[in-house]
């Protein structure tokens, strides 16, 4: 029967144990284990082991890597049940030590969906510019239901969202004299949309918005666009048609009729 001659610690990993055996023709190296399973073998420098103990070992071993692998994922941030999975199959695990990783990190209290969720909607509430419905989708994506993914945005309250939703649209509208008010103020309802808002919050987050318009900041736009448009257009038309062309282009940029005609007057001649 082989029996165990050496017991040494691993360098990089002074938890874990490679296991030399003498089968009858010298000693040499045969397995490794964690110290979990040393000791619960009780494996011991001269301790005799038959070949089917040694397959025991071997496999439960596997099994303990596992784990210890998914410990480490965990250390850096918490997971979902989900990328535990997706992340021990990318590391070509088979089901059933997936299985038994998942089942025991569970019972242990460190794989849990709900404490997730929650963990994740406080970490996007206070670290990005994420609106409840992306951080909906990003939850979902992680594996959870529609209704988990609700019920944890309940940390997310209405108004957090609200505060969030107007804080961004006074860093993002700025009057530069380039664009049209309301073409800026449409680009920044479009980004609150695409940032996961609902239309009652932006609403709401835009309702000083027109408090905020300077006139002289859209004359200045409307004189840059409109030289512009009069670039364009002025060796392909003239009178009439040349004004009727700027205006269009102008009212395609959303500038109020009053300041379009009062550029017309200034910039543009009929003959």
């Amino acid at each position: 029967m082989p029996k165990i001659t050496k017991i040494t610690t691993q360098k990089k990993n002074t938890q874990r144990y490679n296991i030399f055996l003498d089968r009858g023709e010298g000693e040499a190296y045969a397995f490794s284990v964690d110290e979990e399973i040393l000791i619960e073998y009780m494996l011991r420098k001269g301790k005799e082991i038959d070949e089917p103990t040694i397959e025991v070992l071997v496999e439960k071993d596997g099994y303990h890597k596992a784990y210890s692998l998914a410990l480490n994922y965990l250390s850096y941030r918490m997971r979902s049940v989900k990328e535990m999975r997706t992340y021990m199959r990318e590391k070509e695990y088979e089901e059933d030590k997936i299985d038994y990783v998942v089942d025991r990190l569970v019972k242990e209290g460190l794989l849990n969906d709900q404490e997730f969720a929650v963990a994740l909607v406080r970490t996007r509430l206070h670290t990005s510019s994420k609106g409840p419905m992306l951080v909906k989708k990003e939850l979902i994506e992680k594996g959870l239901t529609a209704n988990e993914a609700e019920d944890a945005l309940q940390h997310y309250p209405y108004e957090e969202q609200v505060e969030k939703a107007s804080k961004w649209v006074e860093k993002k509208l700025r009057l530069d004299g380039k664009k049209s008010f309301k073409q800026q103020v449409q680009k920044v309802q479009q980004t609150l949309m695409q940032k996961g808002f609902t239309q009652d919050v932006i609403k709401v987050a835009m309702e000083d918005v027109k408090e905020e318009k300077d006139n002289d900041a859209e004359w200045e736009a409307v004189v840059h666009q409109g030289e512009k448009a009069l670039r364009k257009y002025s060796s392909k038309a003239e009178g009439y048609e040349l004004k009727h062309k700027i205006k269009g282009a102008l009212y395609r940029k959303g500038f109020p009729f009053e300041l379009i005609e009062q550029f017309l007057e200034e910039y543009v001649t009929e003959e």
